[in-house]
């Protein structure tokens, strides 16, 4: 037991965030999101939402402030102007946790596949709300 600790990060996903350095990007998706098909490691949070998980994840985990956009999201329907509500959530947690000057950068839904295959690890939850997939820069402590 630790004190502290969101109780969603579990061992795995601890040494995981612990584990990646500065630059390091970690994949957090929904649940239509092919995880497996990346190829990484995958931690499943049964029953979270993506707001759940960043909370937990962005709790333990600073984002890089040396690029522009540490947060990264999928284009929803090849519209970069359409916010997903997913997309509002996490925002909202980040900018709380992280400031408020942070805003997403916005990647094309087949190049956020191939960047997820590039990515340290892959944090899969159970929301069903559409386009609900974002990349995680790490930064330093």
């Amino acid at each position: 037991m630790l004190i502290g600790i969101n109780p969603l990060l579990g061992g795995d996903l601890l040494k995981i965030l612990d584990d990646m350095g500065h630059g390091d990007e970690l994949v957090l998706v929904d649940r239509n999101f092919p995880a497996a098909a990346t190829g990484r490691p995958v931690i499943r949070l049964g029953g979270v939402t993506i707001g759940q998980a960043a909370s937990a994840i962005l709790s333990v985990f600073p984002l890089d402030t040396f690029i522009d956009h540490p947060l990264e999201r999928m284009e929803a329907d090849n519209d970069p102007t359409i916010v997903p509500d997913a997309a509002s959530e996490l925002l909202r947690i980040a900018r709380a946790s992280h400031g408020s000057s942070l805003d997403f950068g916005v990647v094309p839904r087949f190049d956020f596949y191939d960047r997820a295959r590039a990515a340290f690890a892959v944090v899969q939850t159970l929301d069903d709300r559409p386009y609900g997939d974002f990349i995680l820069h790490k930064g330093v402590v």
